[in-house]
């Protein structure tokens, strides 16, 4: 049944918003437009449930767009933060803290044996760039359409027509020689991959290993193979932005899991715990390269804050053991079949879902999706009311089809239950 959602202080909040931040939101994807409707405004979660400013309650699949795997407020990370910031939230100078977790992430990353942390998977991805550039001698990057590495100027670029084309900016204020340095492919090309990789001189390939920014799109097979021998064969680095995967889908991430071993890893969300933080790691002889030890500059004020060294730490206490792994895979598993069943059962036949351990996506299609050109082609307007039929029914998805679910440790089968009642439902309004 659907419900009516009070949102008189959530409307409030946004008349407001609109006078002070550009489109109300500190984020796009926040303002909800994509969906049709205005942002719901949130005050607290707790586990696998959000609750709005006027206290309306959801099941919560974005799970602040994946660092919380362990869901809101778990008390050992909240412990862990308190804990630090009574001793001192910022001191721009090193901690114990920062030590620990660069040895953790170590201990579980194959390509990570030194890290440089950062505050945003942004600033990671930039420094990445950096440091592939001024180890190779090179200038060209190769990325994926429908790959998203943060608001960097130079992969802020779309792909053109044809197989390889050079980048054109995709926002304003980006310029058109940044963009240009940037060779944009569709994924999943084996042949459009070998045909750059012959044509242009690449500092680095960089991709998502399970890209999740246009939905979830997994390799095809022997796709990360490929990549791994193009950047061998022709001299590139390969980078791999873990940023979403890294340690959700597995201990050690997507590359784990594949047994591809990138030049340089990207990552963030999960190893903030919830709060600002990322890092990008490689060998030592590579990460050797960056300042002070080396000649490449990357330096931050707030890298390795205390507070998001402390919740980055307790997140990956957490995920010890196999346990942790083992229940994230079934409560995806559950869910992924359990929307299967809802959109079968209330006869609405153009979907697919795509999951892998903590991510999910359900694209409007009605053939498999394998690029972003094919995420593209999805009937948007029925995902953006089949979203607005389940937040009306309390449960929060992403407000895109370009974004992924994200499974958490705090999600109950009773959530998953709520979940697929819900979805069943709004899949009847809109194959009415």
């Amino acid at each position: 049944m659907t419900v009516s959602l009070r949102d008189a202080r959530s409307a409030d909040l946004y008349a407001r918003a609109l006078n002070f931040l550009p489109g109300g939101v500190n984020s796009p994807v926040r303002a909800m437009r994509s969906i049709g409707r205005d942002p719901l405004f949130m005050q607290r979660g707790s586990g696998g449930e959000i609750f709005d400013v006027d206290e309306n309650p959801y099941v919560d699949w974005v799970c602040s767009w994946g660092p919380l795997i362990a869901g809101h407020a778990h008390p050992d990370i909240v412990a862990a933060v308190t804990d630090a910031a009574q001793r001192g939230t910022s001191f721009g100078a090193p901690t114990a803290g920062e030590v620990d977790l660069a040895e953790e992430v170590s201990r579980r990353v194959p390509g990570v044996e030194m890290l440089r942390m950062t505050s945003s998977g942004t600033e990671a991805s930039m420094s990445a760039i950096r440091l592939a550039r001024a180890a190779t001698g090179r200038t060209k990057l190769l990325k994926f359409a429908g790959a998203y590495h943060g608001h960097v100027d130079g992969l802020l670029a779309d792909a053109g027509s044809g197989l390889a084309t050079q980048g054109i900016p995709a926002s304003p204020g980006v310029p058109a020689e940044v963009a240009a340095s940037t060779i944009v492919l569709p994924w999943n090309d084996p042949a459009a991959l070998v045909a750059a990789t012959q044509e242009h001189a690449l500092a680095a390939i960089l991709a998502e290993p399970f890209p999740a920014n246009m939905g979830l799109v997994a390799p095809a097979e022997g796709f990360l193979e490929l990549l791994r021998e193009r950047a061998d064969e022709t001299g590139a680095l390969l980078i791999f932005d873990e940023v979403i995967s890294g340690f959700r889908v597995s201990r050690g991430g997507a590359q784990e899991l594949a047994g591809v071993i990138p030049d340089i890893t990207v990552m963030g969300k999960v190893i903030g715990g919830g709060l600002p933080a990322a890092a990008y790691g490689a060998s030592r002889a590579l990460m050797r390269r960056i300042a002070p030890a080396g000649d490449v500059y990357q330096a931050g004020t707030l890298s390795g804050n205390p507070l998001a060294v402390a919740a980055g730490l307790a997140t990956l206490a957490l995920l010890d053991g196999e346990r942790p792994y083992a229940q994230l895979t079934a409560t995806t598993h559950a869910l992924a079949d359990g929307l299967a069943e809802a959109a079968r059962t209330a006869g609405y036949h153009d979907v697919q879902i795509v999951s892998t351990t903590g991510l999910l996506t359900l694209f409007f299609s009605a053939a498999p999706v394998g690029d972003y050109a094919a995420a593209q082609a999805c009937d948007r307007d029925a995902h953006a009311a089949w979203c607005r039929g389940l937040l009306a029914r309390g449960v929060y998805a992403p407000a895109s089809q370009f974004e992924a679910w994200f499974p958490s440790l705090a999600h109950t089968p009773e959530h998953i239950e709520r979940t697929i009642s819900a979805a069943a439902a709004a899949f009847g309004d809109i194959a009415r």
